[in-house]
């Protein structure tokens, strides 16, 4: 039988699972979806449970399907989740996602102390409020008892790995999202230790990504797996992506929009930039997967057609529409800008409370205007990113693109013509969970050139329209002034309207 990989993604919003063989046929993929919850404004959580079980499904879905026992399991994870667990790692709370806010004014006074300089270049992590420190701090202040009594604080990789195994254990990648561990010496930061009030001990033990696992028993809850078939522990989702579209090094980076939105760059060294506060992600001990996040992507459309067009039930043929109507619309939408920051915003500006805003409005703007200006508005954050990793690195010639934004080719256009790039398409939407398993492959001896050889004659580029990106490059600096202009207000009507 040929050998075949299951990669796992456990993402925000749900889990998947990718199947492929050894040289990179996908045998088969399943998703289990689950809630988000928002008690109170600011508020993001799940429960790690649902997760749990989502994992459990998909798992047996593949190993039901193909009939027999995959040769190994690897993880992709997102970061900067974080749940306060007992000695039996019970989570003691829903697990606090990224998207979590409620410790924004605890960044904003890390920043303020002159803290924050020194924890970003040892950590590589941002001071914000997605931070697992700026998380674990505000537990520590506002739920005290709950604080104390917890054993571990710990990721949702983590909790479905201490699931299997019965040990705390964290990938170099997740950890290095987390504000709490050095990057450079691999070990947790004694400085971000002292400022959460916990000790290293309160952590997970650090290995590297290629860490593996074997089950001591046949589980009843994973039938389909073998004692013989490796758990590697994997890396975060974007360091996974990176990896599962060949955007390691030669100046070429990864962009992937899914709800959120990030530029990725690979790299042998961090790559500071502490204005733009930059992300230094691990792969593996001697990678690093350099760049930055905004909260506004996909999420930001989803908002155009469920609260600007009122589409309670959004279709396919509803997407279809909005694009039909933004590709009517001339470049630069007629003199309309619009700032994408409808959930905050991390990269570059770092500001939970900034929002989004429809600048130059006039008589002559209709719907469609709106709509292709907010498209923009999203493709100007990004290009913000892409610039900020630039200054501190070498130029980008050619980007890979991959989530859910690749179905649209009027959205890439407007990608490729705003950054003035060679966009090349990554044809599955997959590619974390695809570089868990080349990240797996590695670990057990298994030769992945082949398949890289294959993706690399077989890709599709989109090149710019250089007429309508000179155009947008006029724009961009007015894109840019608009949040500096803008941010007083900003913060005084968030403010009002939270009193």
């Amino acid at each position: 039988m040929q050998k075949y990989f299951i990669g796992i993604d456990l993402g925000t919003g749900s889990t998947k699972a990718v199947a492929i063989d050894v040289t990179g046929k996908i045998l088969y993929t399943t998703q289990y979806h689950y809630p988000t919850n928002n008690p109170n404004p600011g508020y993001s959580e799940q429960d790690p449970e649902l997760v749990w079980e989502a994992f459990i499904n998909a798992v047996n879905d593949v190993t039901n399907k193909l009939n027999y026992p995959p040769t190994a399991v690897s993880f992709s994870s997102a970061m900067h989740s974080i749940a306060p667990v007992n000695e039996d790692g019970k989570s003691l709370m829903n697990m606090m996602t990224w998207a979590d806010g409620r410790s924004g004014d605890i960044a904003v006074n890390i920043l303020k102390s002159g803290k924050g300089e020194d924890i970003y270049r040892h950590t590589g992590t941002a001071i914000y409020a997605m931070s697992p420190l700026c998380k674990i701090i505000w537990l520590k202040q506002n739920e005290p008892e709950l604080f104390n009594k917890a054993r571990k604080f710990i990721s949702i990789k983590e909790y479905i790995w201490y699931k299997l195994f019965g040990v705390f254990e964290v990938d170099y990648s997740i950890a290095s999202a987390t504000g709490l561990f050095d990057i450079l010496e691999l070990t947790w930061y004694k400085a971000s230790l002292e400022l959460a009030g916990i000790s290293a001990n309160q952590l997970s033990n650090p290995v590297n990504t290629d860490h593996k696992r074997n089950l001591n028993a046949t589980s009843n809850q994973l039938p389909g797996i073998s004692m013989s078939t490796a758990f590697i522990i994997g890396a975060s989702d974007g360091c996974c992506a990176n990896l599962g579209g060949n955007a390691i090094g030669n100046a070429v980076a990864a962009l992937t929009i899914g709800t959120s939105g990030a530029v990725r760059v690979g790299s042998n060294r961090p790559v500071y930039n502490y204005q733009a506060m930059t992300f230094n992600y691990l792969l593996n001990k001697k990678t690093f997967i350099c760049g930055g996040a905004v909260n506004n992507g996909g999420a930001a459309v989803d908002w155009l057609l469920k609260d600007f067009l009122k589409k309670e039930h959004v279709s396919t043929e509803d997407y279809k529409r909005l694009f039909k109507m933004v590709d009517a619309v001339s470049p630069g939408s007629n003199g309309m800008v619009f700032l994408p920051y409808l959930y905050g915003e991390r990269a570059p500006i770092w500001d939970t409370k900034s929002s989004g805003a429809f600048i130059n409005i006039n008589a002559k703007h209709q719907q469609q205007h709106f709509l292709r200006a907010a498209l923009e508005g999203i493709c100007f954050a990004l290009n913000d990113v892409l610039k900020a990793v630039e200054e501190s690195s070498e130029q980008v010639k050619e980007i890979v693109i991959s989530g859910g934004f690749i179905s649209s080719p009027v959205w890439v256009q407007l990608l490729a013509d705003i950054t003035g790039k060679k966009l090349v398409l990554l044809q599955s939407e997959d590619s974390s969970a695809i570089g868990a398993i080349f990240l797996a492959m590695e670990a057990l001896g298994v030769d992945t050139q082949f398949i890289h050889s294959k993706e690399a004659s077989n890709r599709d580029v989109i090149t710019p329209d250089m007429h309508n990106h000179l155009l947008y490059n006029k724009i961009f600096p007015v894109y840019k002034r608009l949040y500096a202009d803008l941010k007083s207000s900003m913060h005084q009507l968030n403010t009002i309207s939270n009193e």
